[in-house]
């Protein structure tokens, strides 16, 4: 029987296999495959020798051996990156919480399983103390970077290798912070787990047809409590098929509902949530924008790892960086692209159509912005900007009457908001009523896990949401259009 052996930071392992495997299949989640496998992202790019497949045409455009495309035939040898720690997973947000009402048990967390990454706290149930908190990159990026393509793999025969990615994850959160506060693990007795609509599918072990074509009305919107991971696990309420528990709970944490404001929240993301409060009615809707926000699709993209740019700022003619550690430069994440775009708009290397002077844009030796890369953030961009349009509209609300803008999730925590306003990502008139609320889906989750009255109001405000959808909305088509353009008064005077 044929073997592979891998190396990867120092340490060498060896495997056996049968038949002609994709080096992927071998290397399960060693390596991250945002594009699903279709080989066109370039991140599981590898050092490979041996009986090996020829470089097939995706690799042969890549430059490089892609585990994805490439099959072994035999014994072979891969070498592969070292694994980056992600250094800016959000696990802020949220108000001191204290013991109202908590769940049964000793110890309990709070868990938000998003689509790019898992973040964790670990409370004391009876005083409401916070222990600990840990973070780590979701394992089923390795499968597909969007919802969509999770959704089209569960169909495929993998629903049940995506739960178990996603609950062992859960469960190495839990282990990690257990450890840090000295507590053991069998010592956790509640979770409350928020998460999309799709995530809380996989974790459960649902499958998600429903969820993969019209009208995409989701079977179960949850809201319940479930025995996962040898817990009293329970899954907040769901809105929508594609507004899930995740706002949710970031609605319920924002107080949005409780005020008499008129105010906007947004998850800026692969999947871009919207929700609008305006006196009693609660509008929400989604968008896809595709995993640019994340740094994935991009050609130097990369999560928010030691040595990711993470901000760019023109001065004196000149595009300056900093980077994650302040180390040299490894690729760019999602708070850096928009950074970098907006930069260059001012600098007039990129034009209101997107269209760049040169070729590349150098952002540091070996790190350069493309072409494509900026029509990605244009796609996306324009994704999120329309969806605010269109659900303004659809509440015959002007930006002007917003008077609490709030921006939820991880990559919104450590967005620039004047870059965002400058490339038309949010409206520029809403930038001064911003507020940065962190990881609220989290914060939420953390508070129905202490006071179980709450629970009672997260149920109210996915019963009273007013799902607008924008898939086929000709005003949605029509604002998506004009939103690709960036705003023409960028331009330093």
């Amino acid at each position: 029987m044929p073997t592979l052996t891998i190396h990867q930071g120092g340490v060498r392992r060896t495997l056996r296999f049968e038949g002609a495997p994709l080096l992927s299949e071998l290397l399960g989640t060693a390596l991250q495959r945002p594009c699903g496998g279709r080989g066109v992202c370039g991140k599981c790019a590898v050092e490979l020798r041996g009986a090996v497949s020829e470089p097939n045409a995706a690799e042969q455009r890549a430059g490089t051996r892609l585990a994805c495309q490439a099959r072994l035939l035999g014994d072979a040898e891969a070498i592969l990156p070292e694994k980056a720690d992600l250094e800016q997973i959000e696990i802020s947000g949220g108000a001191a919480l204290s013991a109202v009402d908590p769940m049964e048990g000793r110890l309990g967390a709070a868990v938000d399983v998003g689509t790019t990454t898992l973040a964790l706290r670990l409370y004391e149930l009876h005083t409401g103390a916070l222990l600990s908190e840990a973070a780590i990159l979701n394992p089923q990026t390795s499968v597909a970077a969007d919802v969509m393509g999770r959704i089209g793999a569960a169909l495929n025969g993998a629903l049940l290798a995506l739960q178990a990615q996603v609950q062992q994850a859960v469960q190495a959160l839990l282990a990690d912070a257990c450890a840090k506060a000295g507590r053991p693990v069998g010592q956790v007795d509640a979770l409350v787990v928020a998460g999309n609509t799709t995530m809380l599918y996989l974790l459960a072990g649902r499958n998600p047809e429903s969820l993969s074509r019209a009208p995409f009305a989701a079977d179960c919107l949850f809201g319940e409590t479930a025995r996962l991971m040898e817990c009293d696990c329970y899954l907040p309420p769901c809105m929508n098929a594609f507004v899930g528990a995740d706002i949710t709970c970031a609605v319920l944490e924002s107080g949005m509902c409780d005020s008499d404001q008129i105010a906007l929240l947004c998850d800026v993301g692969t999947n871009g949530e919207i929700a609008l409060w305006k006196r009693g009615e609660l509008f929400v809707s989604s968008t896809a924008a595709g995993p640019a926000f994340e740094g994935a699709g991009i050609s130097c993209g990369c999560s928010s790892v030691r040595g990711a740019i993470d901000r760019a700022w023109a001065m004196d003619g000149a595009l300056h960086v900093h980077t994650i550690g302040e180390t040299e430069a490894v690729g760019i994440c999602g708070s850096g692209l928009i950074d970098v775009i907006a930069a260059a708009l001012q600098l007039g290397w990129i034009d209101e159509t997107g269209a760049m002077d040169d070729d590349r844009i150098e952002l540091s030796p070996g790190v350069d912005l493309l072409p494509k890369d900026v029509r990605a953030v244009q796609l996306a961009k324009a994704a999120i900007a329309a969806g605010i349009e269109t659900l303004l509209e659809e509440a015959n609300v002007r930006p002007s009457e917003i008077e609490t803008f709030y921006i939820a999730g991880g990559f919104g925590s450590h967005l620039n908001v004047e870059s965002a306003a400058a490339i038309g990502l949010i409206p520029s008139e809403l930038s001064s009523r911003v507020r940065c609320i962190g990881n609220a889906s989290l914060a939420g989750a953390a508070r129905l896990l202490l006071n179980r009255s709450a629970v009672h109001a997260a149920e109210i405000i996915a019963e009273r949401s007013r799902h607008v959808a924008l898939g086929g909305n000709p005003r949605f088509n029509s604002h998506y259009i004009d939103q690709m353009l960036f705003p023409d008064d960028c331009e330093e005077d």
